[in-house]
């Protein structure tokens, strides 16, 4: 959530740099806000008005009784005043009741807005104004015909006949080889996070409540694209869950409503979870294969950092993510997202993409986002600075990998002219020394 006292302070600014974001627009209802920041400020004012009259008034009736102690008759004077103050009290009351509800509706007015992009993002009004930023690795040749992972992947388990029958459309079944290398995958990036890089592995419930989903941004803005379960009490507001989109919800909220000292940070915080996403809104894209799922694994990097430290937090994250590519032997390319392209929360985004074989282009593998203070604000992730001021600390989140993704990728990029997968070296330990997957 946008600080409220930046849109007060300049509030053409801060729209000018919305409109630098995707459609739809406008973000913000301005007229709206504008309107309801007079309507508060007036409250304000009045309030503020109706407690020095009040004192005053209060001040008149002490003394008044101090007469009254000597033996002067002050008793109807005090009566009149005294009624005075009911009338002040009853007054302040109303506003009060006033003045929460407009707060509320500013804050919802807020909570649909996305994150100001740093000054350091090329502006652009989609992914074709991306810039790349690197690229490692170099797509293979093959001296055979290149199968999807579709094809590779049925002799070696990989069902999805079985995935529509068992839940329908965008689900797929795993067996045997396929479901080992998948399992491989995870462990993988969850040792490589944990043992090389700092983290902290975390397993998180697959389900949270709506003020979890409001902290990282999915609510109110994208209930569309989640899914939600009820308890056999029925859909009632206290029974309702969410199934996590991603484990940044459940990662990040850990430091919700806390006060952490300046020595526990950085946090860095990974967990492998299934994902569930609606994917409303992505009809006919991408129906064939694993890339976009109803259900799929990812192994999450989450970073809580003072606010110095995020853009360089950002920057180790995305090395965090490259070295599993790195170790995967995949070919990828970083891009770092504009301002059309990128995420709700996101202050800054690099994308990494993997190259795969079957479609002759590279696909997003993962993500990783600055988020600033804008899930902390929601959420009141706070931290003692070392003066010993209270303020928001920054978080971030990445991919550190997609796995069904993963298994996508090496599937296709080291399958082998007789249908078998070379395993890259790396990833060997987890299978048991395997050099090839195969039937």
């Amino acid at each position: 959530m946008l600080d409220i006292t930046q849109l007060r302070r300049d509030l053409n600014a801060v729209v000018a740099k919305l409109e630098t974001r995707k459609t739809p627009q406008p973000f913000l209802d301005v007229p709206r806000f504008g309107a309801l920041e007079a309507e508060r400020k007036t409250l304000q004012t009045r309030t503020e008005e109706l407690q020095a009259q009040r004192n005053a008034l209060s001040k008149q009736i002490g003394q008044l009784k101090g007469k009254a102690a000597k033996g002067e008759d002050t008793a109807a004077q005090v009566e009149a005043l005294m009624a005075q103050v009911a009338g002040i009290a009853d007054e302040m009351t109303a506003g009060a009741t006033r003045l929460d509800a407009l707060q509320a509706e500013l804050q919802g007015l807020l909570l649909g807005v996305p994150n100001l992009p740093d000054d350091s993002v090329p502006v652009g009004p989609d992914e074709t104004a991306n810039q790349e930023v690197r690229r490692w690795g170099t797509p293979g040749t093959y001296a055979f015909p290149v199968k999807d992972h579709v094809d590779l992947g049925a002799p070696l388990g990989l069902d999805f006949e079985a995935g529509v029958k068992l839940a329908g459309a965008r689900f797929s079944l795993m067996r045997g080889p396929v479901a080992r290398l998948h399992r491989a995958l995870a462990q993988f990036m969850l040792d490589t996070h944990t043992q090389r890089h700092g983290y902290t592995e975390c397993y998180t419930p697959y389900m949270v409540n709506a003020a979890a989903m409001r902290g990282t941004g999915q609510l109110p803005k994208f209930e569309q694209d989640l899914f939600h379960v009820t308890s056999g009490d029925g859909d009632e507001a206290g029974n309702k869950w969410y199934l996590i989109p991603t484990s940044e919800v459940t990662l990040t909220n850990t430091v919700a409503d806390s006060i952490l000292s300046a020595d526990q940070l950085p946090i860095r915080l990974t967990g492998h979870t299934p994902c569930f996403r609606s994917e409303a809104g992505s009809a006919g894209r991408d129906t064939r294969g694993m890339i976009r799922q109803h259900q799929f694994d990812k192994v999450e990097m989450v970073q809580i950092t003072a606010p110095d430290q995020s853009f360089d937090a950002l920057d180790q994250m995305v090395g965090h993510a490259e070295a599993i590519l790195q170790g995967l032997e995949l070919p990828y390319r970083v891009v770092l997202l504009c301002t059309g392209d990128m995420g709700f929360g996101a202050v800054k985004t690099f994308d990494l993409e993997v190259w795969l074989p079957a479609q002759n282009t590279y696909r997003e593998i993962s993500s990783c986002s600055n988020m600033g203070a804008f899930q902390a604000r929601r959420m009141q992730a706070r931290f003692k600075n070392a003066q010993g001021k209270t303020e928001l600390v920054h978080t971030l989140n990445g991919s550190g990998l997609a796995v069904g993704r993963a298994l996508v990728a090496v599937l296709e990029n080291h399958q082998q002219a007789d249908g078998r997968i070379r395993i890259p070296v790396a990833l060997r330990p987890y299978l048991g020394g395997l050099e090839c997957l195969e039937a």
